[in-house]
């Protein structure tokens, strides 16, 4: 037959969608092409070898989809059945995510307002979702009261600053009678550490430097987020195989890539890069810039191992519509994982990355 190995593939000839056409059914003989198809098979990558018990899963995540209730309906559920075992996000993420722990309300609305009106009346826009200007200033007092206390009052990673911060959102949770509505908290309970990469950049940062001010000894150790990474994905590397999800791009994109470098390139570490990769992402390719970058791209720095390309996924679609979809279809296809409660471990595993660095170089000394 003219053509070769290039027609090998599945005619495109889907049944019609019906009233009782499940969302597996959907993805799976559906979506054949373009977005959708790249949708389906991140789905299938997630579900066929992700998820496997060997496979480290880390999480980056971008944009503004804890306003959108996406840490109750996607992050939460994926936490508590052991499909993400650690997680990079923006602060801003995480501050807005407190609001419902705290039973601060978040409201649908529309994108068409007048902004000057809104500001006048007290009203916050995120494009169409509104909220009081006091979700802010209650959330600001709530971080500032629990930063006062003593447990905070030295060094320490964001990993430590957010599962001390999700043990409060958690108590609030019951006190409130919400239940488990904050990300924080939901991976409080379940050990899975949070890091921030920019951790000045968000009004939970503004709060911690309005303390500085007043004397708060709190500092955030980002040398230690770099090495704790690093150490949480050469332990997944020699004991099974690390898995990327990245929703957006941005810095924690980068800083979820940048381990496999800094094991790698910075502390000269034998290793070839993370083997499966997931991207939902808006951002050009060829403005140069990472948030766009591909997955091939990304072998040339070492962040990808190249024997593993194919198990890479790109799908430029709106995290908003990509993560409930692939979060439901997870959720059909496998059973929960024993969470690898990564958060108790890590201390650990930063001594084993000392150790194996140190065994290769021996002591250096700094000039």
């Amino acid at each position: 037959m003219k053509g070769g190995d290039y027609l090998q593939g599945k005619p495109i000839r889907p049944g019609p969608i019906t009233a009782q056409t499940t969302l597996t059914q959907l993805v799976d003989e559906r979506f054949l092409a373009y977005n959708a198809a790249r949708l389906r098979e991140a789905c299938w990558l997630l579900t066929r070898k992700m998820l496997e018990p060997e496979v480290t899963v880390g999480l980056s995540i971008t944009g503004a989809l804890t306003p959108a209730g996406l840490g109750m309906s996607a992050f939460i559920p994926l936490i508590e059945n052991g499909f993400v075992d650690w997680i990079v996000s923006t602060g801003a993420n995480l501050y807005h995510d407190a609001h419902f722990a705290l039973g601060l309300e978040m409201r649908a609305g529309s994108p068409h307002l007048d902004d000057r009106e809104l500001r006048q009346k007290g009203v916050v826009r995120i494009y169409d979702i509104l909220f009081d200007y006091q979700v802010l200033l209650s959330t600001d007092a709530f971080f500032r009261q629990v930063l006062r206390a003593g447990e905070f009052q030295k060094e320490m990673s964001t990993a430590e600053f957010h599962y001390l911060i999700g043990r409060y959102l958690g108590e609030r949770e019951r006190a409130l009678g919400a239940g488990r509505v904050s990300l924080l908290s939901a991976a409080h309970a379940a050990g899975v550490p949070v890091y921030t990469s920019s951790p000045g950049d968000s009004s939970i940062g503004m709060n911690a430097a309005r303390l500085a001010l007043d004397g708060s000894r709190l500092r955030l150790d980002v040398a230690r987020d770099v090495n704790e990474t690093a150490a949480l994905v050469l332990h997944a590397k020699r004991q099974g195989k690390s898995a990327v999800w990245i929703l957006g791009g941005g810095s924690p994109k980068n800083f979820l890539l940048q381990t496999e470098p800094q094991i790698q390139e910075v502390l000269g570490l034998d290793e070839k890069g993370h083997d499966y990769f997931i991207q939902f992402t808006d951002a050009r390719v060829d403005t140069g810039g990472l948030s766009g970058a591909t997955p091939s791209e990304a072998v040339s720095w070492g962040k990808i191992d190249p024997d593993q390309l194919p198990d890479s996924v790109v799908c430029y679609a709106d995290s908003t519509i990509a993560l409930p979809i692939l979060t439901a279809y997870a959720l059909s296809q496998r059973p929960p994982r024993k969470p690898k409660r990564l958060y108790e471990r890590r201390g650990r595993l930063l001594k084993n990355i000392e150790k194996e660095f140190k065994e290769k170089f021996g002591k250096i000394k700094l000039r």
